[in-house]
């Protein structure tokens, strides 16, 4: 007996669409009822090059969702739109997997949890950096235990994006469109979550962005951990990788990633001198494969824990603290003082 497809309408057909509709188009399991768009030749432009049937458009997603009776909403909007998209389909009885940040404030993002548990249908939200081999591995290390515990992340991100648009526009670019990849890894590598922060974000002279492109952070995480945050996005030349640099220290030793492919780690000898310097060894860091990164590993999980009833990672339950940790850095920035990072 053929296993049933999941209905699924996509929300958004922009840009970034793409990572979505290339992977999700290709899952046997999976197919697409409903594409939606407030400008419909953006979703005619997306039917047409995916080989689907010109009656799947719509400009309005409440038509959709009566028209097509989809069990599943991908929601690719912008942020703004976010919570409207994902409390429509919730209460339409669909389960929902949006684009990061789950919303632009806090009391919306508590509304769109309530309406989840309300529906009792999962929410779960974009981050793909879940899906890098390299974080993994770090990860796995780390709970090996063999490094000891967590006590201190630190990562730099330095990038000189000429993006246009309306990340030129916004007051903080860096800290509320790229910042959220960073602070989910740390807390998933960490396997903390955020208590305080102290954030100064700053535009520099030389930067082309309207806003602050440039802020440094401090963490207070649970478990007594540090985390720091130093990042740019109008930093040219020598740039880090798209995943930041790493450095984790733990009380038996460090560990070290480029962002991209170069994981290290050393952790003190357990039968070592400890002098002025203590003996060190270096550790290996175990291999990982991977065989859906990004977006299709995040999308393909969703799916199987709407045919399972599993729990996805990036349920909003948990992704609504990488938000929190998002606009209380901005909150401590306009402060100019710690504040805490209330859920």
């Amino acid at each position: 007996m053929a296993k049933k497809k999941l209905k699924a309408v996509l929300v958004g057909c922009g840009s970034m669409s793409r990572a979505w509709l290339d992977p999700a188009s290709k899952m046997k399991n999976v197919e697409f009822v409903g594409l939606v768009d407030v400008v419909r030749k953006a979703a005619e432009a997306r039917a047409e090059g995916y080989g689907l049937l010109p009656d799947v458009v719509y400009d309005d997603l409440a038509e959709a969702i009566k028209a097509t009776s989809p069990d599943i909403v991908f929601d690719v909007t912008i942020p703004d739109a976010h919570d409207t998209v994902t409390i429509t389909a919730l209460r339409a009885g669909c389960h929902v997997l949006g684009e990061k940040p789950m919303s632009v404030s806090m009391p919306r993002a508590r509304k769109m949890v309530a309406e989840a548990e309300k529906a009792d249908r999962i929410y779960a939200v974009i981050q793909n950096r879940r899906y890098e081999p390299n974080i993994q591995r770090v990860g796995k290390l780390i709970r090996s235990g063999k490094l000891g515990r967590v006590e201190e992340v630190h990562c730099d991100f330095y990038i000189g994006a000429h993006f246009g648009g309306f990340r030129d526009e916004m007051e903080h670019p860096l800290l509320v469109d790229m910042a959220i990849h960073t602070f989910d890894a740390a807390r998933y590598i960490s396997q903390a979550d955020p208590v305080a922060v102290y954030c100064h974000a700053f535009n520099p002279k030389r930067s082309w962005y309207k806003g602050d492109a440039s802020a440094v952070g401090v963490f207070e995480m649970t478990d007594d951990i540090t985390y720091t945050y130093r990042g740019s996005w109008c930093a040219e030349g020598l740039g880090t990788s798209w995943n930041s640099q790493w450095r984790i220290v733990c009380s038996k030793g460090t560990i070290t990633w480029t962002g991209d492919g170069e994981v290290k780690a050393q952790r003190i000898k357990p039968k070592g001198k400890h002098a002025f310097f203590s003996d060190m060894e270096d550790v290996a860091v175990p291999e990982l494969s991977v065989k859906h990164q990004g977006h299709e590993g995040l999308i393909r999980e969703f799916v199987k824990c709407v045919e399972t009833g599993a729990v996805p990672q990036t349920i909003c339950t948990d992704n609504i603290k990488s938000l929190a940790m998002v606009l209380a850095a901005v909150d401590s920035d306009k402060k100019r003082r710690r504040v805490e990072v209330k859920v």
